[in-house]
């Protein structure tokens, strides 16, 4: 006789088979089943052993997620087929470069590394679509796509999207003398070449509330960029004369991604006011090659490679997954708010930005 099933329910009773001793040879074996039912007690521990496995599971998840920082080089990006050849040898390398740049050492270095350690990537295209930021941050990137051109010995053709204008126009000159190496998207907007530091006076409404700076420093010019007072014209003067000096170097790098504003310096004077230009005259200009899409920066990065384009792979870089994207809940990156962004209103600071305000919410492309 075959055992009755076991109910699904965890609260129902429990069917026990239990077979009792034969009386004699020929009869047949007597099943006696016995219910045995479940106390309260005994289904709340099953649940709790079931809740705390889980709990377990998670943590383990969490912290393989940790310990897997210490064997993956590329910090967590990953690599992505864009088109081409899906199982070409070789690769076409898209860098991102995206947002308002506060800080040169993220996201576009581990992608300036990961193109680095790949011995397949054989041209670069780097994707430009940012309005500028800060000017460290911007010399910081520049100089290690610059370097990252010149150690590998491949082509790098910038493509530029909605947007690269000052610190992002600065990125783009990484190209070097590189020909027909810019390219700008019908609709973009770029130049602002130049430099600035936010100020603002609230001197006047904290007059009206009757409140005083009271701040006690080493020496009156420590205090020259505060919002609390009038700027002095001997402070105007020496701002001012900090940012001609950053800005002769704004344009050294311009002539040196421009090559005919090397021999025509007065060109570029012209340019140089921190106007906005359409793709269209920032091509009569000179500011760009020519006008196309990524996929024109690409065929451009093949060509001067040299590459079979039947053979060629073109891949691009996504960040590591944050912490919303490893819930199920997807946060947009162009919009990713930055509390550390929130110094930039109190620290005066100079600007490859094509804007009046310090930024409080930036890109992480």
């Amino acid at each position: 006789m075959s055992e009755p099933q076991s109910p699904t329910d965890p609260s129902a009773p429990v069917a026990v088979a239990t077979a009792v001793e034969r009386p004699s040879a020929q009869a047949p074996p007597t099943v006696v089943v016995q219910l045995v039912q479940r106390s309260g007690w005994s289904r709340f521990w099953s649940w709790l052993g079931w809740a705390g496995f889980a709990f377990c599971g998670l943590m383990l998840l969490g912290q393989a997620a940790l310990l897997s920082d210490y064997f993956d080089t590329s910090e967590g990006i990953e690599e992505k087929f864009v088109s081409g050849e899906q199982f070409g040898s070789d690769k076409v390398a898209v860098i991102t470069v995206g947002g308002v740049i506060l800080e040169g050492d993220g996201f576009v270095k581990r992608q300036i590394d990961r193109v680095r350690e790949d011995e397949n990537v054989k041209a670069i295209v780097v994707r430009v679509d940012s309005p500028g930021g800060t000017v460290t941050g911007s010399d910081y990137m520049y100089h290690h796509l610059r370097k990252l051109k010149e150690d590998k010995g491949v082509p790098l053709v910038v493509s530029m999207g909605a947007i690269a204008a000052s610190g992002g126009y600065y990125v783009a000159m990484a190209v070097g003398d590189e020909p027909r190496s810019i390219f700008a998207e019908p609709t973009s907007t770029t130049g602002s070449i130049g430099v600035i530091i936010p100020h603002y006076d609230f001197s006047g409404l904290m007059e009206r509330f009757d409140v005083k700076d009271d701040s006690i420093a080493t020496h009156p010019r420590k205090q020259m960029l505060s919002m609390t007072r009038p700027m002095s014209e001997d402070d105007r003067q020496v701002l001012q004369g900090y940012i001609d000096e950053t800005f002769s170097r704004f344009k050294e790098i311009v002539q040196a991604g421009r090559p005919a504003f090397r021999q025509d310096p007065a060109a570029l004077d012209v340019l140089a006011t921190g106007e906005i230009f359409s793709a269209p005259k920032a091509k009569e200009h000179g500011l760009i090659d020519e006008i196309g899409f990524l996929e024109d920066a690409i065929d451009r990065a093949v060509e001067l490679a040299g590459l079979d384009k039947s053979r060629v792979r073109v891949v691009k870089f996504l960040p590591p997954p944050s912490l919303f994207s490893l819930g199920g809940l997807e946060v947009s990156r162009a919009t990713e708010f930055d509390a550390r962004a929130l110094l930039e209103l109190s620290t005066p600071r100079a600007y490859y930005l094509w804007t009046s305000l310090p930024p409080l919410v930036r890109g992480r492309p």
